[in-house]
């Protein structure tokens, strides 16, 4: 058996490294049956997760659903936290799309006549963590159940129409795959209620958007969007994107978007969103368009340019006309844009003169991804008018939209019209505007408690000003045309990157989320609403941003350090000014390269020293104050794009060695070092191909074993969604293959258990696994957790407690002690022991106010049993009278049941007879009617097809 798993460990990482392709969709739908067989097969039932928020921020909103009849009954969809539905207006949602094989979605429908349900999964964004999805997903019983209806490999679909009329007609925008050629592209139709469908527009680019006219369910308009996006690289514009219409049920398609139309041409033309409606006999379609052709220059602005010495005035300058300007105008430059002393005019012009810098190095100097987001000078947002009567686009605004989509308008594509005024008008990007007269004139929709990122609004057709608005912070509620909005963000739909706690007792957890900022708050977080009265809300906002790694002192449990995308960090601590570091090049190096998620490491041998990874290794020995690089380039070197790659995704020290090393990249390299060796380069050790297609996404450096390594890849930026998980236990001159029972699933991170060297954790895009034999084998480990993307795990290890990160469902939290207790268990049934508790007399008695209830007490029992045989649970007097009998079913595992410390009426008598002797009393019984143990001690006796374990109950 031995040499078979050798070779199978060295088939499989043969064959998977040699074949890093897109994975189809009915694959993905194999996978997700095998997920959930482990779901039902697991062993670990028994540990249970529970959601500890938070809630306020909220997460990305992609769609909105709201009924006709009754505008508090809507439901909403998340961009990776599932569909939810309200009935009381937002004030409580339900989820109703935890389990299925995603919980991206894209876009949804609802039939109203029988609220019969439509998901088209896959969201259309584009960013970095649109996650792809398997098509059209159905409901007839309002979300109970689901099926699957075809276009598996659509991934990422844009709009879902139903037929007013006809039920079984559905219309589906498809946008195709994110990373990778082919898929199911265009606009696609059914008749057959999802049984059958068939392509209708095939532009060889995907649907973006389509809407269906307002009296005339004939009449569809669908736009078509020319986009790829690499690694490196993301292309959100091209010739193909248009605008098309069809007049006969979306059976034909004509382009309405052509040369001489009015519309934009060209390879420029961006992302398109649509609206209709219909006032009078007139019908009018509006589309707002993410223009990325660059803005022509005005007149003097070269000129201006030059004198006033901006950074891009540098990026192609000649040694001559450097040498030509002003030493002020430099000096001016150079003060304003912090460049350091060392750095003075005299020093750089006499480099420049011996041809040791070139003027671009200026540029260089100052280049930032962040920064580009913004201040690339596109023409961006416009607004355009469609008029059907001649077949002309016109453009309802004079100049630009400014301060509206930046250069990544790919990522909205909201426009929205009043139902029947074709003046008022709604567009969102960042912040949300609003325009009265057509488009010509805009103004600011967006409150101070609103997301400034939008994605969706739905209007009233019977009351203008009424608007549901989703955005990247939740749902907003407003009545008066977005003077004032309501929050309505009780759903844990956090898109969290990372998570970290400290030491504190009670002990805190922090995380950062996608364009909500980092976050921290106690860790016996439960929800509730009871802060709406105390004014304060148990999580706090440390700062804003798309917030990313924490590592907090362990010293104090008071200094963190985190900060925001690319790499901008700072040390900050209540009562200090923030310290903010982001390691520079010298200048006339090539500028570092800084992921979007920058790994950050507090060393575990001195927490004065940091580590964090642009595309080189950098330390610092105070605190952040100083840093020097430790590391040449550690990556393949980056590629031309406009997204940074070539950087360090991942860093580990070893918790054993100070200065060992191992760390990974975003293209595939992995190196490793001692703090007496080199550098060494060990990416080629782990198989061809491998590493030079797949995003290395953990590694670390184990705290059992010095020789030995874990990392995780992932293919995601490939649309591959198979698993990658590896060890070494030679410091990366060898790697086996783990987890090949593992359901194909994006690997996000691997955790070693610092108590237990045999047991894994593995967070994939669709859940959270466990292995107990050091990754031979894996089981799933969800109980009470959605199946949404894992991105981090972190052991809160006093507390016994696992820490789970999602990006779509916020934080879980699950105590782990039975599970680290499983090796020490002989066969048979077998009972852990019971944590003491304090008793009390209120015990079934209601609290200041009979109307609130009566406390009623629980304890959680766990046992573990090798068989799925009926057992019976006694709980023993100190005498053996049996004073309650339980029968949990179980089910081959851990496993838990619930006991509420009650005297069964039956062992009344018996008891009393017992208290008689020992001349003690029954406790009286509770308001509700029901009897409970008193202070002392009994015993739980587990019996199970006819062996049996016992322990003590302990009551204080």
């Amino acid at each position: 058996m031995k040499y078979f798993n050798l070779f199978l460990s060295l088939f499989l990482t043969t064959s998977l490294l040699s074949q890093i392709e897109a994975t189809n969709g009915a694959s993905r739908l194999k996978e997700f049956d095998k997920r959930m067989e482990m779901v039902s097969s697991s062993e670990l039932k028994g540990i249970q997760f529970r959601s500890v928020g938070p809630t306020v921020m909220s997460g990305r909103v992609v769609d909105i659903a709201v009924d006709p009849k009754d505008p508090t009954h809507f439901f909403v969809a998340y961009a990776s936290g599932g569909l939810w539905e309200t009935k009381n207006n937002g004030h409580s949602f339900i989820p109703l799309f935890d389990e299925e094989s995603v919980m991206t979605i894209g876009a949804i429908a609802v039939n109203w006549n029988d609220t019969s349900l439509w998901i088209g999964t896959g969201e259309v964004n584009s960013s970095r963590s649109s996650y792809s999805g398997v098509g059209v997903y159905y409901s007839s019983d309002k979300g109970k159940t689901w099926d699957n209806k075809g276009l598996a490999d659509s991934q990422h679909i844009g709009s879902i129409i139903v037929h007013p009329e006809d039920g079984n007609i559905v219309y589906v925008a498809s946008l195709g795959p994110l990373y990778s050629a082919g898929g199911q592209k265009g606009v696609f139709k059914t008749t057959t209620g999802g049984d059958t469908w068939y392509q209708t527009l095939d532009m060889g680019v995907g649907a973006v958007d389509m809407v269906i006219h307002p009296t005339n369910p004939d009449i569809l308009y669908a736009s078509v969007w020319d986009r790829h996006r690499d690694a490196w690289n993301f292309q959100g514009n091209g010739a193909k994107s248009g605008i098309y219409k069809s007049s006969d049920g979306g059976e034909n398609w004509t382009s309405i978007s052509k040369e001489n139309s009015g519309f934009p041409q060209g390879d420029g033309v961006g992302r398109i969103g649509l609206t209709v409606t219909v006032e009078g006999e007139s019908t009018h379609l509006y589309a707002i368009h993410d223009n990325q052709a660059r803005r022509p220059k005005e007149f003097g602005e070269e000129e201006e340019q030059l004198s006033n010495l901006k950074k891009g005035a540098f990026k192609e300058m000649t040694k001559a006309e450097f040498l030509a300007l002003k030493k002020s105008e430099v000096e001016e430059f150079l003060g304003s844009n912090n460049f350091p002393e060392k750095y003075s005019y005299s020093y750089i012009k006499k480099r420049i003169e011996d041809e040791e810098l070139e003027p671009s190095a200026l540029y260089d100097y100052l280049s930032d991804a962040n920064t580009d987001l913004f201040d690339t000078p596109v023409i961006g947002a416009e607004v355009y008018c469609y008029d059907d009567s001649n077949g002309g686009w016109s453009k309802t605004h004079e100049g630009y939209l400014d301060d509206l989509v930046y250069s990544y308008g790919y990522y909205f594509g909201l426009i929205q019209v009043q139902p029947g005024d074709k003046d008022k008008i709604y567009i969102g990007g960042v912040p949300l505007l609003y325009s009265e007269d057509g488009g010509k004139n805009w103004k600011n929709i967006n409150p101070e408690n609103v997301h400034a990122d939008h994605h969706v609004v739905w209007l009233n057709p019977d009351r203008p000003g009424h608007i549901i608005n989703g955005n990247d912070g939740g749902i907003n509620i407003s009545y008066d045309n977005g003077e004032h909005y309501l929050n309505c963000n009780s759903p844990a739909v956090g898109q969290f990157y990372t998570v970290q706690v400290d030491n504190a007792d009670p002990y805190n957890i922090y995380g950062g989320l996608q364009d909500n900022g980092v976050w921290k708050g106690p860790s016996y977080y439960e929800a509730s609403s009871s802060w709406y009265q105390s004014g304060k809300y148990p999580y706090e906002m440390l700062m804003g941003g798309d917030g990313m790694q924490i590592e907090v002192d362990p010293r104090d449990n008071e200094t963190i350090y985190t900060g925001y995308q690319f790499g901008h960090y700072y040390r900050i601590k209540e009562g200090e000014k923030p310290l903010y570091f982001h390691p520079s090049h010298e200048l006339g190096e090539k500028p570092l390269r800084w992921n979007w998620q920058t790994p950050i490491e507090l060393s575990s041998h001195n927490p004065d020293i940091l580590y964090m990874a642009s595309n080189k290794l950098h330390r610092s020995m105070d605190r952040g104050l100083n840093w020097e690089a430790v590391s040449a380039d550690l990556t393949r070197g980056g590629k031309e794009g406009n997204v940074p790659f070539g950087t360090l995704t991942s860093i580990s020290e070893s918790p054993l060695e100070f200065g060992r090393f191992i760390v990974g990249s975003d293209d595939g390299k992995v190196h490793v070092k001692t703090e007496k060796s080199e550098w060494i380069d060990v990416s080629d050790k782990i198989g061809k191909g491998l590493t030079e297609e797949l995003w290395i996404t953990r590694v670390i450096a184990s705290v059992h074993e010095e020789e030995r390594l874990y990392l995780s890849a992932n293919g995601y930026r490939k649309d591959n969604m198979g698993q990658h998980l590896y060890v070494s236990n030679d410091f990366g001159s060898s790697w086996n293959y783990l987890g090949a029972d593992l359901p194909s699933e994006p690997i996000n991170v691997v955790l070693e258990d610092p108590a237990d060297e045999d047991i894994l954790y593995v967070g994939t895009d669709h859940g959270l696994y466990v292995s107990l034999d050091r990754g031979e084998s894996f089981q799933a480990l969800m109980n009470g957790l959605p199946h949404a993307p894992v991105h981090d795990i972190v052991l809160q290890e006093r507390e016994n407690e696992l820490v789970v990160g999602t990006h779509g469902r916020s934080i879980y939290v699950a105590d782990i002690d039975k599970l680290r207790q499983l090796d020490d268990i002989a066969s048979g049934p077998y009972l852990f022991a019971i944590d003491s508790l304090n008793g009390s007399d209120r015990w079934g008695k209601a609290g200041w106010s009979k109307w609130f209830g009566v406390n009623e007490p629980e304890l959680h029992i766990y046992f573990h049993e090798s068989s799925d045989s009926q057992c019976q649970v006694n709980i023993l007097s100190n005498r053996g009278t049996v004073l309650n009998t339980l029968e949990p079913q179980a089910n081959n595992g851990l496993q838990s049941f619930t006991y509420d410390l009650t005297i069964d009426e039956k062992s009344l008598e018996n008891y009393k007879k017992d208290l008689k002797k020992l001349k003690e009393q029954l406790q009286e019984a509770g308001e509700n009617g029901k009897y409970y143990l008193k202070k002392g001690t009994y015993k739980v006796e587990l019996n199970c097809g006819g062996k049996s374990d016992k322990k003590e109950l302990i009551i204080n």
